[in-house]
């Protein structure tokens, strides 16, 4: 398998803004409502603020950007809008299919998202049938990225040892995340919801390579 021959037993990917276009939902959803207590912000910029960590973070982060507590049913009224755009919207990222279909290298999914909820999305997708053996959540872990405790528990659950991993992430948070796990990263920019600008980010944070689609991620795994 071209994977194992680059020196890697298993690839971990991200699942919001890798393998679906949920962030990209969400970050128009959320750049909307966070302009209600003041912070204007394109939905970039909110992808690159806050996405990547798990919700109840990054809403504790905006809620410090812009010093003042979330008005009472604030998050439950962007749930609500982001789950009826889900519904209507929720799509794979485009090539990334092809991609998982023409690989047979080991892989997973560790994602910030709750596992009941990835598992849904990855079903509703029709990208579950790629992850049969594993699809794992910060749920299941103690801390959420830029913690490692996600990455780490699902190599330990596929048998892989972390030096032997690489990670497919879209955010500063995930990135920071596989590196401090140990694994190498590469920086998934194939998402709507990624702007130019976080081709830098990503790289500070210690991703070595960088997929600007997913048709990329093929070579750069070979």
């Amino acid at each position: 398998m071209a994977v194992v021959e680059t020196g890697f037993d298993l690839v971990i990917f991200d699942c919001d803004g890798v393998l679906i276009n949920s962030e990209e939902i969400a970050s128009h959803v959320c750049a909307d409502a966070v302009a209600e207590l003041g912070l204007i912000m394109t939905p970039y910029d909110y992808a690159s603020r806050y996405a990547g960590m798990p919700v109840a973070e990054a809403w504790r982060r905006v809620e410090a950007d812009s010093g003042r507590p979330l008005p009472e049913g604030f998050r439950e009224k962007v749930d609500t809008e982001i789950h009826r755009r889900f519904d209507i919207e929720l799509a794979a990222i485009d090539g990334m299919a092809e991609v998982l279909r023409a690989s047979s290298y080991p892989r997973c999914v560790a994602s910030s998202t709750r596992l009941s909820l990835l598992q849904k999305n990855l079903a509703k997708t029709g990208l579950i049938q790629f992850f049969e053996r594993g699809v794992f959540s910060v749920s299941q872990v103690k801390r959420g990225k830029p913690a490692p405790d996600v990455f780490l528990f699902a190599a330990s659950q596929m048998g892989a040892d972390p030096a032997r991993c690489v990670v497919i992430e879209d955010s500063v948070a995930g990135v920071t995340a596989g590196r401090r796990a140990g694994m190498d990263v590469i920086g998934f920019m194939g998402g709507g919801h990624s702007s130019p600008a976080i081709k830098a980010s990503l790289e500070q944070a210690g991703a070595r390579r960088i997929a600007a689609n997913a048709a990329m991620l093929k070579p750069l795994l070979a």
